[in-house]
């Protein structure tokens, strides 16, 4: 993940377990410019049982989360063609896994990256599990406080893992004042690792800040429309959103790496000549007249009279020569 900042178009099961609908989505974001599509594995009987309670009650069909859970799997075979579908459309595969089964499963698939879930930061037999595959890892910092955290870290360094860290709010959709910019910071001093920025406030903007703030990658959820069906349709960019956001990253990150040299203005010394103005009476004067303030005015372009920085030396003088109504004033006026 060389590429800066690295850009990840996150699924989810926005396709309501529909197979159609989800390769539709890797047609779709692979217009975007994204460098990544992601996924959620979810084997219900390895990751859930019938006593996990709905984080938000959103479904009609679904009598229990676990339930909801089952409707959203596909069979190895079907992620599999998944995978292929995403190589061919030119989108890095990452998914996150919510078993060990899953990660097996990934591994055969052939994941390009581990994203972990908020939720699964301490999940150490996982973390193991995917530790010894030598893939990349994009932690979620969503439900973790800093001493949490440092046991993750501490653990994927002691293994040698290639991590970096996302700041994450778990909310849907995430306001403003909960964003945690400075968390970005927080985290890369603290850790010495990538960090990036995992979004679910479902504005544009939020993700242009977080590069111009020094996010390295950036997650969002993506749906067709947010008034589709799903726990995460509200917290999701469009589309067309996500291709806006795709082109304007873009401009900032090119802009944070050509820093201005402020003190060189070789390259508006043109303009300056055009913008900048030169001093002028704006009235009709004899010789002999002594100017005063009220006597002057400022037109372009420069360098046809007395610069308008140096109005001051010329109050007080008399002039050599009578002068009409905007004509410019110059040394060899006065006396």
């Amino acid at each position: 993940m060389n590429s800066k900042p690295y850009i990840i178009a996150e699924i989810a099961q926005a396709h309501e377990g529909s197979l159609g609908i989800l390769h539709s989505y890797i047609d779709a974001v692979a217009g975007t410019g994204v460098n990544a599509i992601k996924f959620q594995l979810h084997i219900a009987e390895a990751e859930s049982s019938i006593h996990e309670p709905f984080r938000v009650k959103f479904s009609y069909e679904d009598a229990t989360r676990y339930d909801y859970w089952k409707r959203m799997e596909f069979t190895l075979e079907q992620w599999k063609q998944i995978k292929q579908h995403c190589d061919e459309a030119g989108l890095d595969f990452i998914c996150s896994p919510f078993s060990n089964l899953a990660v097996d499963w990934l591994e055969e698939i052939g994941v390009y990256a581990y994203k972990i879930g908020s939720g699964e930061v301490n999940n150490f037999l996982m973390l193991e599990k995917i530790a010894q595959t030598g893939k990349p890892i994009i932690v979620s910092s969503g439900m973790s406080n800093f001493d949490e955290l440092d046991q993750t870290v501490a653990f994927l360094k002691s293994k040698q893992c290639s991590f970096s860290l996302l700041q994450c709010t778990t909310a849907y959709p995430t306001k403003p004042e909960q964003y945690g910019f400075n968390v970005m910071t927080e985290l890369r001093e603290r850790y010495h690792v990538p960090v990036g920025f995992s979004d679910h406030s479902a504005k544009v903007a939020t993700a242009i800040a977080a590069v111009a703030l020094g996010a390295e990658i950036l997650e969002f959820h993506v749906v067709f429309d947010r008034s589709m069906f799903g726990p995460d349709a509200k917290a999701s960019l469009t589309i067309a959103e996500t291709k806006e956001l795709v082109v304007s990253v873009s401009e900032i990150d090119t802009a944070l790496k050509n820093p201005i040299v402020k003190n060189n203005h070789e390259s508006f010394k043109e303009l300056k000549s055009i913008f900048e103005k030169s001093l002028a009476v704006n009235k009709k004067l004899s010789a002999g007249h002594v100017i005063t303030f009220d006597d002057l005015e400022s037109k372009k372009p420069k360098a046809f009279g007395i610069s308008a920085a140096d109005f001051q030396m010329v109050i007080g003088r008399k002039l050599k020569r009578d002068k009409d109504q905007w004509d410019f004033l110059n040394e060899e006026d006065l006396a």
